[in-house]
């Protein structure tokens, strides 16, 4: 038995200032057929996994193309013909094949193109025939088309929100798919459309023991695998929103009926699954007015200007009203500002100036803030633990102290901030401080929730605010809650 893995992953922001070239991914590492040998690639973990099953398994592996690049706007489009290319080259260079597996994002739009997957998925299909098994493991903020449906014989997504089980995930879409190729078993795959678009953080009820339902309905009455499509809001796509499915073992009904109960389910508690956020001062009056828990800092997440979600990362709305409620023993971070790193790079640690800072890709960026700074440190090549603890790199990176206390930490490569070390890898001290303010929606609370005294989450003007019923979408038709009280008719 022989298998084919690739990674090709991005999501896609329609609304960024930004496209995603060649060099966002580069930025990360474009690796050709060894990706799974190397221990720092993004991406690398599920291939790694892969490789390490199958060979236990006694199946001979063939390594395709692994190329993540940080969310932005649509990819290129000759960048994204390249990568599909080189995917299928290396299918049809590989021989005789039984299985391929794919990590997926499942929201990558290029140019022209707005179902990556879906067209990728497709075209293997048609290169292979029928008899081949296709799996795709997908991130939960994914577009699920019909066209990966069509195409795949499994499709898988994570559960968790922040998603600290995509290790775990491969496993099962490995599992499930050898079975498949052995005959085990028949996957087939239904969806149902929710109709409703919001954010589902899963550390907390109703989502936390959603989850851990469709856990508990795999394995049983034929049922092998149950997901959610949280979708991806900033994605402008007719499939757009979110969606259960499931695969079940060669009964289309019950994989139907199935999906429609949980997404019925889901759709029953919509107006507890608003999102939980609240503006700058409000949060800052309830930091102030919460008591103080020596070593346990407030945590506040400016969930627009995350660049998991393709925001710029260099809003500094946040940050002025820091400065002028003169909030100290605070960090904030991580800032996307090549500019001013160059400049307190040149200048060095220790030296103390005045600096212009953030609001540079567009009006969600908010305006260049002013302000005194001394450069306390400086890494080259610093990296946080990312998910599945991944190390994930940051680059060139600056530790800034503000006026009274004010920590800020300046990143030269794009990314949300996942746990503590983006900070304490700098030499900041964070047990210390009254207040973390992280650029990051969800994926921060796994590292920074367990040593919170409290957790805000704040919108702001940023690229990617919260605000479902004014997202300006122009593909995505706008028969979906919040933005109708019922488009499901089922309160009636």
């Amino acid at each position: 038995m022989r298998l084919f893995m690739a990674v090709v992953a991005t999501e896609t922001n329609s609304f960024a200032p930004m496209p995603t070239g060649l060099g966002s991914f580069q930025e990360y590492g474009i690796y050709h057929g060894d990706a799974s040998r190397r221990p720092d690639t993004e991406g690398g973990a599920f291939l790694r996994h892969w490789h390490r099953r199958a060979e236990a398994a006694g199946i001979e592996v063939v390594e395709g193309l692994c190329a993540y690049a940080q969310p932005a706007g649509r990819t290129l489009a000759p960048v994204w013909d390249g990568f599909k290319a080189e995917v299928l080259d290396g299918i049809a260079k590989a021989g005789p094949i039984d299985m391929v597996l794919l990590f997926l994002h499942g929201a990558m739009m290029a140019v022209g193109q707005d179902d990556c997957e879906g067209d990728l998925l497709a075209a293997i299909r048609a290169q292979v025939g029928p008899d081949v098994v296709i799996g795709a493991e997908l991130d939960p903020h994914c577009h699920l088309s019909p066209a990966m449906l069509d195409s795949a014989d499994i499709l898988i997504a994570m559960k968790e929100y922040p998603h600290t089980d995509g290790v775990e995930r491969a496993d099962e879409l490995f599992n499930l798919c050898l079975a498949t190729a052995r005959r085990e078993i028949r996957p087939v795959m239904r969806d149902f459309d929710c109709r409703m678009i919001t954010l589902y953080p899963t550390t907390v009820e109703p989502m936390k023991s959603f989850v851990a339902d469709m856990k508990a309905a795999e394995g049983r009455d034929g049922i092998l695998s149950v997901s959610l499509a949280h979708g991806f809001p900033w994605g402008d796509t007719p499939w757009t929103g979110t969606r259960m499915w499931v695969v079940a073992d060669g009964d289309a009904a019950k994989a139907a009926s199935t999906a429609r109960s949980f997404g019925e389910r889901l759709y029953r508690q919509r107006e507890t699954l608003r999102p939980n956020v609240t503006g700058i001062d409000a949060a800052l009056d309830k930091v102030l007015a919460a008591p103080k828990v020596p070593g346990r800092p407030a945590v506040l997440a400016d969930v627009a200007d995350n660049p998991g979600g393709g925001a710029a990362g260099d809003s500094t709305f946040i940050l002025r009203r820091l400065l002028d409620r003169g909030f100290g023993s605070t960090a904030i971070g991580c800032f996307w500002d090549l500019g001013a790193i160059n400049i307190c790079v040149n200048a060095g640690i220790g030296s103390h100036f005045d600096l212009r800072m953030g609001g540079k890709c567009g009006p969600a960026s908010g305006d260049p803030v002013d302000l005194p700074v001394t450069v306390r440190n400086i890494v080259h090549n610093h990296v946080q633990t990312g998910l599945d603890k991944e190390p994930t790199s940051l680059g060139l990176s600056v530790w800034l102290e503000g006026p009274g206390g004010l920590h800020i930490v300046l990143a030269s490569q794009r990314s949300q901030v996942f746990q503590p070390d983006a900070f304490t890898g700098l030499g900041i001290d964070l047990s210390g401080l009254d207040l973390i303010v992280v650029k990051s929606t969800q994926h921060f609370y796994a590292g920074f929730g367990p040593m919170a005294s409290i957790v805000l989450y704040v919108s702001t003007p940023g690229a990617i605010a919260p605000e479902f019923t004014s997202i300006p979408y122009r593909t995505r038709a706008l028969d979906f809650w919040p933005r109708v009280a019922d488009p499901l008719g089922l309160d009636t």
